[in-house]
């Protein structure tokens, strides 16, 4: 099946649809979704992208990301990939969006505008390997200075939403 992405003007207003892989060679504003899971100290569950990946393979990010089908609303589209990547459910809460475009590997970029969810859970995720090769928790400051010494090592979109999470979380 032809998995399509909704395309979005910069006010994340639907002007059509497009082939998923279509549209990240030609590099158009589509709506996305990144969930971050926390359990109760704090610390995000990270998933490591699986190596058979279209793009960004084997790199470190947060819990899940995807993109919403036609007719799904944001909420939905986000518990279902959770349930199909990380292999659990928990209750989302939307917190901010971002526009971003970047050069990814393979000749692809990727042009969205991103929901960012927040969840909690405490649990043990049951992976899919198809999709997540690694999974583990670590704090934020952790992170921060992994990600200063191997930025490398994570998504862009993960790189470019961090601070303004890591803001949020610290004023909670």
């Amino acid at each position: 099946m032809m998995e399509k992405v909704i395309l979005v003007d910069e006010s994340d207003n639907p002007v059509g649809e497009m082939e998923k892989m279509e549209a990240h060679k030609k590099a158009v504003l589509h709506r996305a979704f990144s969930i971050f899971v926390f359990n109760d100290k704090n610390e995000l569950m990270l998933q490591q992208r699986a190596l058979n990946k279209y793009h960004s393979p084997g790199l470190w990010t947060n819990t899940c990301c995807s993109h919403p089908r036609s007719g799904e609303e944001l909420l939905e589209a986000g518990h279902r990939r959770l349930r199909e990547e990380m292999g659990f459910d928990c209750e989302l809460q939307k917190i901010f969006d971002f526009i971003y475009r970047a050069k990814l590997d393979k000749g692809l970029t990727e042009h969205e505008f991103d929901h960012v969810l927040f969840g909690r859970y405490n649990g043990i995720p049951l992976i899919n390997p198809n999709e997540v090769s690694a999974w583990k928790w670590m704090s934020m400051n952790d992170i921060a200075a992994d990600m200063h010494k191997r930025p490398e090592n994570y998504t862009v979109w993960f790189r470019i939403a961090f601070n303004r999470v890591n803001e949020y979380v610290g004023r909670q």
